[in-house]
């Protein structure tokens, strides 16, 4: 059973259709105490990283996350999902986040590699560039095209728990995992039939 976290934010229907069409077990939760027994944890979010940080806060849906992450069950954070794994974000000042995944996140400059001005949000399709094998990326070739929504980005402070790269003006990690944590900063339930693979195979990890 896949659990799908729901503290307040958006797309959480997109990502558990997703699921549903390729007949993965799922639920959304809404509880710290759901979170026991689980096979698998997502951390969804569209919105701002200190709101979404507070919610998870308010009702200890935080120390429960970190309870599952250490017990080993494989956890997944999608867009603003993935970014509540680190350290901190500097959006709207500094905020201090899950503390998964050493590290920060940083906005974008919106400065391309030949002076022109990029727009942010980066808004659309991007794509990955694998770094090293994973289990999360098998099947899907490297340089496969995500859809992409946000204007701030990781900084890991080990590059080893970066899994993906892309380019938007500047090469940011798009994947990441350290131990049984998985991010990523793209939408897979938008991005077709990479973004519904990248699922499948989170789904069939298993726990650490």
């Amino acid at each position: 059973m896949i659990l799908i976290i729901d503290y307040n934010v958006g797309n959480l229907y997109n990502l558990k259709n997703a699921l549903d069409f390729q007949g993965l077990d799922n639920r959304i939760v809404t509880r710290p105490e759901e979170l026991k027994g689980a096979t698998h944890i997502i951390l969804p979010g569209v919105g701002a990283f200190r709101p979404a940080m507070e919610h998870l806060r308010e009702n200890g849906m935080d120390q429960a996350v970190r309870e599952a992450v250490a017990s080993g069950v494989p956890f997944l954070g999608v867009c603003v999902g993935m970014q509540l794994l680190f350290d901190e974000s500097e959006e709207d000042g500094p905020s201090q986040g899950l503390g998964l995944i050493p590290g920060r996140i940083i906005r974008f400059t919106g400065q391309g590699s030949n002076g022109t001005r990029l727009k942010v949000p980066q808004m659309g399709w991007n794509k990955v560039n694998w770094q090293r094998d994973d289990p999360l990326q098998e099947g899907i070739p490297d340089g496969n095209y995500f859809y992409f929504v946000h204007s701030y980005h990781a900084e890991p402070e080990h590059p080893e728990d970066t899994l993906g790269l892309t380019d938007y003006g500047e090469v940011f990690p798009s994947v990441v995992r350290r131990g049984n944590v998985w991010g990523a900063q793209f939408h897979p339930e938008k991005s077709q039939n990479p973004g519904l693979r990248l699922l499948k195979n989170f789904s069939a990890l298993r726990p650490q």
